[in-house]
């Protein structure tokens, strides 16, 4: 793998404060890959309805064999590798240790750029987009509070608020007064949230799959057919599959022992919504998402402890909801096919947006979906501000 990226420090970067930064490696003790094997191995296995496809759920068929090849044919230690081949770090905010990759590009103008994930994921979402990104970007890519190695979490509180403020005082100990911010899914939010606490310091905002879900009803006749598919894909997909958002954001606490007892239950869960939200023309998950890296982000979860943690972040989002707060800081938006629901009329209320492309390929997880089209957004939209706005 290249790591060039990471020794093109540029000698007028900040450096961050060796009090409060900590260097990062990842290093999982043997015994508890053996024990993840040995879980895997001795899973027991439910009855299944024949003939119901996914219509039900994960099949069983579907998921034994994709449990056994993570037992025996998955490498842990070679995502590992490629991890740490880029800077890590940990710093305290907040009383709560969050890690991040932070990854300076050789560029003398280099916006900073930091890249928020979401629910599954990790940020193993944005492996494929690090180096090409770096070439123009300083990237700091923060691990959410209660996810992989920002967690697990046990105190109340971490919206997407808190994680917002979390991460303009991570901006500041690394030395950086302006700078874009990019997610999807609660990265989105995140991100918004982070204009909204920032708005002097944050330049753009750039989201994929928006930051509203649509008004409009499928029967509004002011509605372009893309976008009445997209409503009628959201009614669809609550109707069929979103049950996983009525238990998160009620009973995590409950569904947290399942999950982190029981690595198949975990893996059944997350790819369960893994299908769910990829590209509707793919009709399994491996076939959206690379099976190795769908896996990757079931394991950072499991040797963390973080599949309940991760889950209660819908409990605090859904207890934080208020008021809408209109946001000035520009925001681009990046829609990959109907499985991205967002309407340009809601995000117009409440933003100001300046871009919009609608993709005919991808689904909701575009970094690693589509990743060469995400990359093409986000250069072209914070290609503006790479001079005249760097702190």
């Amino acid at each position: 793998m290249n790591t060039d990226t990471n020794n093109t420090t540029n000698p007028t970067d900040p450096a961050p404060a060796p009090d409060l930064v900590r260097p990062f490696r990842i290093a999982v003790p043997q015994a508890e890959l053996d024990d993840l094997r040995a879980r895997l191995r001795s899973a027991r296995w439910p009855v299944e309805v024949g003939g119901q496809g996914w219509e039900r759920g994960v099949p069983v068929g579907y998921l034994r064999e994709l449990a056994e090849y993570w037992a025996d044919g998955y490498d842990w230690r070679a995502w590992e590798a490629r991890l740490n081949a880029y800077p890590q770090f940990v710093t305290e905010i907040d009383g709560l240790d969050i890690h991040f990759l932070h990854i300076r590009s050789g560029r003398a103008d280099a916006l900073p750029l930091v890249l928020t994930h979401g629910w599954p994921g990790s940020v193993v979402e944005f492996v494929e987009l690090i180096e090409p990104l770096a070439r123009d970007f300083h990237l700091v890519i923060p691990s959410i509070p209660g996810f992989g190695f920002s967690g697990p979490v046990a105190e109340a509180g971490w919206s997407s608020g808190r994680i917002a403020a979390a991460w303009a005082e991570l901006m500041r100990r690394l030395g950086y007064e302006r700078y874009g911010a990019q997610g999807g899914d609660f990265g989105s939010g995140i991100s918004r949230a982070l204009a909204l606490a920032e708005p002097e310091r944050v330049v753009g905002v750039h989201v994929n799959g928006g930051t509203t879900y649509p008004s409009a009803a499928e029967d509004d006749p002011t509605l372009t057919d893309r976008e009445r598919a997209r409503v009628r894909r959201m009614n669809t997909f609550m109707n069929e599959a979103g049950g996983y958002l009525a238990i998160q954001s009620t009973r995590p606490q409950t569904l947290a022992y399942g999950l982190t007892d029981s690595p198949v239950g975990q893996l059944a869960w997350m790819v369960d919504k893994f299908r769910d939200m990829t590209d509707l023309a793919k009709e399994l998950p491996h076939e959206a998402i690379d099976r190795d890296m769908i896996l990757t982000h079931v394991t950072l979860y499991w040797l963390t402890g973080t599949a309940g943690s991760s889950a209660a972040l819908y409990f605090e989002e859904a207890r934080a909801w208020g008021e809408e707060q209109a946001s000035d800081v520009p925001l681009a938006v990046s829609l990959f096919t109907v499985q991205d629901i967002a309407l340009r009329r809601d995000e117009e209320r409440i933003n100001n947006v300046v871009r919009w492309n609608d993709h005919d390929r991808g689904g909701h997880f575009a970094a690693m979906e589509a990743p060469d089209l995400l990359l093409a957004d986000i250069r072209d939209f914070f290609s503006a501000y790479q001079v005249q706005d760097r702190g």
